[in-house]
């Protein structure tokens, strides 16, 4: 007689905290898990960008260069150069063993949102409030932009990137995918300014947030929406939204000093994490555990699933 398959185990959601980072870096206004997981990046309100271990706690390196607040970073792929952006209204590439300025790119008329390399770091996009998304080149001595989008009609909050596409969202209310092998755009209108935008995990879908407190999972290539998510509070702040490494679940920030996942599918709210008092401001989701960072006031959390047992005890 056969017995019947065990059922998977549902995911684990990350709910424990960890490890907390006092960052000492004014407000963080960004946190960013590098491309493996294994280290992360600050954006402080007092010009400096940060490298950590965020399960040791240990900071391994500050970065000083930006004239005003960083907003956002990104790693590469290779882990060997960052990029950042900020009220400065410069991107700046780094090097990350010597903690240098290489380029520094101006251009933009107003503050960075975002920033993201190309699957390379040939490029860095950014995306600035003067509505532009901007692409420099990291290689050329060049200090214009190789290209310039300037099809949003309002601030860009959100610039993710795909071996071929663009995503971006704008504070007009339409994502817009810029496919580069076919040399097409694509927009949808939300209708509500956008926070952030980012692909799923399986590029198929891209998730959406706004000021109208809800997420929007809409189909890649047709537009369709798939799923709406409601119960957080987002109606002042650019906030960030992401989905776990499987895509199992759509995860939010929100102005209630929560964290709120929903079951992707379902749409129904699985946990509502509370992390702070005030806005939780960023969070970055690991590509391949059930590792979650948190950002709120000057402080960044780690946090791991319920199971989860850290290396000489918790911190």
């Amino acid at each position: 007689m056969a017995f019947p398959e065990p059922k998977p185990r549902g995911p684990e959601l990350p709910q424990k905290r960890v490890k907390t980072l006092d960052c000492g870096q004014g407000a963080v206004r960004a946190v960013r898990f590098n491309v493996d997981g294994n280290y992360c990046l600050t954006c402080g309100s007092d010009k400096t960008l940060k490298l950590w271990n965020p399960l040791r706690g240990t900071l391994l390196r500050t970065y000083s260069g930006h004239g005003y607040e960083v907003l956002d970073a990104a790693g590469s792929f290779d882990n060997s150069s960052l990029c950042s952006g900020g009220g400065d209204k410069a991107v700046v590439l780094w090097d990350v063993a010597s903690g240098q300025v290489v380029r520094k790119f101006r251009g933009h008329a107003g503050k960075v949102n975002t920033v993201q390399f190309n699957e390379e770091a040939t490029v860095i996009l950014s995306g600035s409030i003067d509505s532009s998304i901007r692409c420099w080149d990291c290689r050329s001595r060049r200090p214009e932009p190789v290209q310039t989008l300037d099809e949003a009609r309002d601030g860009v909050s959100s610039v993710k990137v795909s071996d071929h596409e663009i995503l971006a969202g704008s504070v007009d209310g339409r994502v817009r995918r810029y496919d580069l092998r076919m040399g097409q755009l694509f927009s949808d209108y939300v209708g509500s300014p956008i926070t952030c935008t980012c692909f799923s995990r399986d590029g198929q879908c891209t998730l959406v947030s706004s000021l109208d407190s809800t997420l929007r999972l809409l189909d890649k290539d047709t537009g369709e929406m798939l799923g709406e998510y409601t119960g957080h509070k987002n109606q002042e702040y650019k906030l960030d939204c992401c989905l776990s490494e499987r895509d199992t679940h759509v995860v939010s920030c929100s102005e209630d000093g929560k964290v709120y996942f929903w079951d992707l599918v379902e749409g129904a709210l699985a946990l509502a994490l509370p992390v702070g008092r005030g806005v939780v401001q960023s969070l970055s989701y690991h590509p391949l555990e059930p590792c979650l960072l948190t950002a709120v006031g000057g402080s960044v959390h780690c946090w791991r699933e319920e199971a989860y047992e850290a290396e000489g005890g918790t911190g």
